[in-house]
């Protein structure tokens, strides 16, 4: 299988794990659209909280009920797609510009399922530009502070104003994105927990300790990993 029928076999068979009568947790970008083209297809009655507009879109026009975070009692199971999975299951998240909407999802969660391809399966986070959600207002400044919070981690790099057709790329909830190339993110907890301090940054895309499963589409089938 190529990546796309990978993704398409791991959205399949988390939608698979779904409940009639669930309230589940809509992840954004290309596989976790699978999942929810599969969940659709079940025809089983559930609603959706999605973690972003485009998923919200997708998922209206596919006929599934949907409701809103802060609305719904709980969420019984979340599935979304990851940048990459490291040891233990943590994961950098937020190429699609969604990591606070899906982390704040992820957290009001009672199992979160991560999907993905083979290719995202890695030994040690950090290949993929981790992801900086900002505000707006002063994010030049902010941005010289996490060149700090990644100098205190051991990480001389500098992150970079995502950028989409000559604009600053927007999130649904109108902050931007810096993205920074770390390389090889040796510590995954202290880099988080010091982004996180930084005045400025709303949140990051390192999703530690929250996913319970993740199920990988590979050239020979899905395979189930747990932390």
């Amino acid at each position: 299988m190529d990546a796309d029928a990978q993704k398409r076999a791991a959205g399949e068979a988390a939608a698979a794990l779904v409940e009639p009568g669930m309230t589940v947790g809509l992840g954004t970008g290309s596989t976790a659209a699978w999942f929810v083209k599969a969940l659709a297809a079940r025809g089983i009655d559930v609603l959706g909280v999605p973690t972003s507009l485009a998923t919200a879109e997708l998922a209206q026009g596919l006929g599934v009920r949907l409701g809103e975070l802060g609305q719904v009692k709980s969420i019984d199971l979340t599935v979304d797609g990851a940048d990459e999975i490291g040891p233990a299951l943590s994961l950098i998240k937020g190429g699609g510009a969604a990591l606070l909407r899906e982390k704040l999802v992820w957290e009001a969660s009672k199992r979160c399922v991560v999907i993905a391809d083979a290719a995202k399966q890695v030994k040690t986070l950090g290949k993929f530009p981790l992801p900086i959600e900002v505000v707006a207002f002063g994010h030049e400044t902010t941005a010289l502070r996490i060149c700090d919070a990644l100098a205190e981690c051991d990480l001389g790099v500098a992150p970079r104003l995502r950028m989409k057709d000559g604009a600053p790329v927007r999130t649904d909830g109108g902050n931007l994105i810096y993205d920074a190339a770390c390389g090889r993110i040796e510590e995954p907890a202290a880099l988080a927990d010091a982004l996180k301090s930084v005045t400025g940054v709303v949140d990051h895309g390192l999703f530690l300790d929250l996913a319970d499963m993740a199920l990988v589409g590979t050239p020979d089938g899905v395979i189930t990993l747990e932390p």
